[in-house]
């Protein structure tokens, strides 16, 4: 992630859309038609291009820019035919610079195409750049957008009798709960919680619930989106 001044800040969660968002602006004329959807790799967002010059055959420019991964670390633009760094750099830093939190740009795995229909009136390079740069920062202005955080697993033994207010006493802790396999021998209970320190903290919180009787074993870490 980064500061509002660029600056690194943790990689255990971060911001990216909820569903593909659309906006439009026009500038002189020039139809500027952005599209925003969430990506993991960088096939993905090429996918996105092609489909949107699928859709939009007979549009003159198809630009984009593109942010991955937790630390922000894939970042890709391509200004497809315009004049250099007037259309997929701007877009790019408009991503970049999207601040989602107090002081805290640190939107990512989100895929930005703008669409220009050219409407006869030439712009210029400043006016490229800027209708491109506006085109998604007024997109990201009204996109649906989640948090994402870096959770750790744990995988609880349980007996039957045990599981179903060890359940209730967890979900009133706010700790999710990912899975109950019940067997004949007993109950599985796999939980997630934020990575750090709520997590190290578990272990005992399980042994006051349980009287000591079961320990959480940890089994990896996954991303999640927060409701």
């Amino acid at each position: 992630m980064v500061n509002s001044d660029g600056q690194g800040s943790g990689s255990d969660q971060y911001s990216t859309l909820s569903a593909e968002h659309r906006n439009e602006l026009e500038v002189k004329r020039s139809r500027f038609i952005t599209v925003l959807r969430r990506v993991e790799t960088e096939d993905d967002a090429r996918s996105l291009v092609a489909d949107l010059r699928k859709e939009f055959h007979d549009a003159r420019h198809h630009c984009s820019a593109f942010i991955i991964g937790a630390d922000r670390t894939v970042q890709r633009s391509n200004d497809d035919g315009e004049p250099s760094g007037t259309a997929g750099a701007p877009m790019l830093e408009a991503l970049v610079r999207r601040g989602t939190a107090a002081g805290v740009a640190d939107l990512s795995d989100v895929c930005a195409v703008v669409v220009r229909y050219f409407g006869g009136i030439l712009l210029g390079a400043g006016g490229l750049v800027r209708a491109y740069s506006d085109s998604v920062s007024s997109a990201l202005q009204t996109a649906p957008l989640v948090q994402r955080r870096l959770m750790q697993l744990f995988t609880i033994e349980l007996a039957h009798d045990q599981a179903g207010r060890l359940e209730n006493e967890l979900r009133a802790d706010g700790i999710q709960i990912v899975s109950n396999d019940y067997s004949v021998s007993g109950v599985e209970l796999t939980v997630a919680l934020p990575a750090g320190e709520p997590a190290a903290g578990f272990p005992h919180r399980l042994a006051s619930l349980t009287g000591g009787r079961s320990r959480p074993e940890p089994s990896g870490c996954r991303w999640t989106d927060l409701s």
